[in-house]
């Protein structure tokens, strides 16, 4: 479970390490920072919007994202069977499921950046 403190020193330890970088590096690590950012009322906006695990994709992570859509299309589908119990019960339980996504969006964007940032420093804190 994410730690909000713990994020928060963490992004201002990156921070810290980034200003320490020589001129020309600390200017193309903060131009690739910017477009490889994610924006967490994105994220939640996709979770609230489509349950059905889209800010999954926007993450690029496409395995968990893939499975979260074929559980709701399931349930969607099963809605219509003979047991729409099944289908009521498999959206429910994903929906459930991702609603931690959504009340927790900032502090898991947050996380997510804090990993984007730590690896670009090791790529330009290696390239001296």
């Amino acid at each position: 479970m994410l730690d909000q403190q713990a994020v928060d020193a963490e992004e201002e330890r990156l921070r810290e390490l980034a200003t320490a970088l020589p001129d020309l590096q600390r200017q193309q690590y903060f131009q690739q920072l910017k477009r490889e950012l994610r924006d967490p009322d994105t994220y939640a906006a996709l979770n609230w919007c489509f349950l059905a695990g889209l800010h999954h994709f926007y993450l690029g992570q496409w395995q968990r994202g893939l499975f979260n859509l074929l559980v709701f299309m399931a349930g969607l589908a099963l809605l219509f069977s003979p047991w729409p119990w099944w289908g009521l019960l498999f959206i429910v339980l994903i929906s459930v499921a991702e609603l931690w996504a959504l009340f927790r969006s900032q502090i898991i964007i947050q996380h997510w950046n804090n990993q984007i940032m730590r690896r670009l420093l090791q790529e330009y804190s290696s390239a001296e």
